[in-house]
């Protein structure tokens, strides 16, 4: 890959996740590859599992690490062109990306939507004129409409865990939340499923409530319900999570109670296994019950964050 933003970077998707899962029983075997080389890391946003297991990642493979909170340490960025920059932005995304670029070999970047303009936000116009000006390969840490690491490692925590004979059914479940969130998370699982169901990998089901639904350019394929119980029978995955609406852009819409999985949810289910990107709001997003309970895979799936972000350095350092 000479960039990964999405799974359209992606020539398979099976071979990605097989390489994350050798990586998993053999971290250190690529050591060399990484050698002299710098890894980037550029932070607008805050993160957690992202930043640790990336930079854990690039560690594995011997690269050197270096991480930059734009949003606490950097200058504020102007992206548009054509302005002249008397206000509060102090340096142009042209200088800052080119700069960051000349000091490292790969660059990771992180940046949430704003939520006010879907036009603004779904054209991804900061992540696309970083690319235009580093000069260098660079892995999304998440940005305005996809998370793909995290997608990835869904997509890894699956393949490891699914011991049945027939194709596993996954359903992506909208949850509750106290305020507005991106799309960027339930975006990019439902690209990574659909392609997945397109090779025949499992079959795919979206359920949330009139009004949530999401953009069709990312759920083609995906069977789409607004029927939480008619979903969930005989899931075997349950993917956990809250998001905005996207055609009333980044409100949060009155909903019908019950949308919180629970363990009385999970009976109609075969005894289905439950995911979630973390952070999660527990007995808002998802009761306790069911995270602490053996159905969980929250903790596994984050630990597979690590090797679905080895596997994508290693694919871009071997092509460097």
């Amino acid at each position: 890959m000479k960039q990964f933003t999405s799974v359209n970077d992606v020539e398979d998707i099976s071979q990605l996740v097989a390489s994350a899962l050798a990586l998993k029983e053999s971290p250190y075997a690529h050591q060399n590859l990484g050698k002299n080389k710098t890894l980037g890391l550029v932070f607008l946003n805050p993160s957690l599992r992202t930043r640790l297991s990336t930079q854990k990642a690039a560690l594995n493979l011997g690269m050197n690490v270096m991480v930059m909170n734009m949003d606490k340490e950097g200058w504020a960025l102007e992206t548009q062109d054509g302005v002249v920059m008397n206000g509060t932005t102090v340096e142009h995304i042209r200088e800052a990306a080119a700069v960051m670029g000349q000091y490292c070999d790969v660059l990771g970047l992180r940046s949430f939507p704003k939520l006010i303009s879907r036009d603004e936000d779904y054209n991804e116009d900061f992540f696309n004129k970083f690319i235009q000006y580093c000069g260098v390969p660079v892995v999304s840490l998440e940005s305005a409409t996809r998370h793909p690491l995290q997608s990835l490692a869904d997509l890894v925590t699956i393949k490891e865990t699914w011991k049945g004979t027939t194709k596993p059914k996954v359903v992506l479940a909208w949850a509750p939340h106290i305020k507005a969130l991106p799309q960027a998370v339930p975006n990019s699982f439902s690209e990574w499923m659909c392609r997945a169901q397109a090779e025949g990998m499992l079959d795919f089901t979206i359920v949330q409530p009139k009004g949530y639904e999401l953009n069709e350019d990312f759920t083609p394929g995906a069977k789409i319900s607004h029927n939480i119980d008619e979903a969930l029978k005989d899931a075997d995955y349950i993917y956990v999570k809250n998001w905005s609406s996207y055609k009333e852009y980044g409100k949060v819409l009155t909903y019908p109670e019950g949308w919180m999985l629970t363990n009385e949810r999970l009976k109609v289910t075969n005894d289905a296994k439950v995911m979630h990107c973390l952070p999660v709001r527990r007995d808002l997003e998802l009761s306790s019950e069911v995270l602490d309970g053996p159905n969980s895979l929250v903790i596994q799936e984050a630990g597979n964050r690590l090797w679905a972000a080895q596997a994508v350095l290693k694919d871009v350092l071997e092509r460097l």
